[in-house]
Parts: C-alpha cells; sequence; structure tokens
C-alpha cells in the first residue's frame, strides 16, 4: 500500500466517511434481517444477514463523497467550481446549518450534506453564469476548509 504524500499547505482533503455509530447501528439489520428470513429458508439466514449488513455497509463506505480543494478549484462531491468564483464564505454550526437547508434554503443551491455530520459551510457562487446561488458543504472541518478556500482564493487572485 502506497503511502499518501501531504497536502500543500493551500491543499485540503476530506472524505465524508460514515461515523462508527452509524455503522454499530446499521448491525440491528442483522437480528432484522434473520427474523424476516427465518420462516423462509432457516439455515440460510445468518448468512443472508451478514450479506445484507455487508452490502449495505460496503455501499455508505464506497459512495462517501470527498471534498477537496486543489489547483485552485473547490470540489464537492461530483461538482466543482474556481474558488475565484466564489464569494462570502460561512461557517455553519448545527442550528444555522439546519436553518440554511431547511424550507427557507433556495432550490437551486447546490447541497453535500450527510446527516450525520452536523457542521458545514455555506459558500456564496459569484460567477454570473452560474445559475446556482450558493453551496452547502457539510464537512467535519469547517474552520479549515473555509481557510483553504481563502487560501487558494489569494494563491490566485
Amino acid at each position: 500500500m502506497g503511502v499518501m504524500s501531504n497536502p500543500l499547505p493551500n491543499e485540503y482533503r476530506e472524505r465524508l466517511w460514515p461515523s462508527p455509530w452509524l455503522l454499530i447501528v446499521l448491525l440491528l439489520l442483522i437480528p432484522a434481517v434473520m427474523l424476516t428470513v427465518t420462516p423462509l429458508i432457516p439455515e440460510l439466514a445468518l448468512p443472508i444477514a451478514i450479506a445484507a449488513y455487508v452490502l449495505i455497509a460496503g455501499s455508505l463506505l464506497l459512495m462517501a463523497p470527498s471534498i477537496s480543494v486543489r489547483e485552485g478549484v473547490l470540489h464537492a462531491g461530483r461538482a466543482s467550481v474556481p474558488v475565484a468564483l466564489t464569494g462570502q464564505v460561512e461557517t455553519l454550526d448545527e442550528s444555522s446549518l439546519r436553518r440554511v437547508i431547511g424550507p427557507g434554503a433556495d432550490a437551486r443551491a447546490y447541497l453535500l450534506v450527510r446527516g450525520h455530520i452536523h457542521r458545514g459551510i455555506s459558500i456564496e457562487i459569484t460567477d454570473s453564469a452560474d445559475p446556482t446561488p450558493y453551496w452547502v458543504v457539510t464537512t467535519r472541518k469547517p474552520q479549515s476548509l473555509t481557510l483553504a478556500i481563502e487560501r487558494a482564493r489569494s494563491a490566485v487572485g
């Protein structure tokens, strides 16, 4: 297995892995699937239950989106935007995150939100050709991500 290089000082990388508690809670799938399968095929109930857990937990791990700031571009999941086209960045705690993604949210906004992460940032998009007014991205390190965006913007600008 190769050694990962450290990102440059103005670069940022984060993977939004599911929390360990989510994976532990998912263990409840095993008895639930066993209760469902046992009346039909008792000898396969445990293997099917374990396979269901591995499939769901594995899917959550494999599909965990990443956030990065590199070479002057902010990447969040499948979307990306040059940091030169971003404006004000606001750090969001749990209550402000709930407010920003709640009923008053703009339907055109880009959201990369994971329910098990309760902090994030809101990033204004200043590109007049882009219909997206802002991005909301959940992150475990909102201050570090904000700083990386500001450093990349000043390096580009």
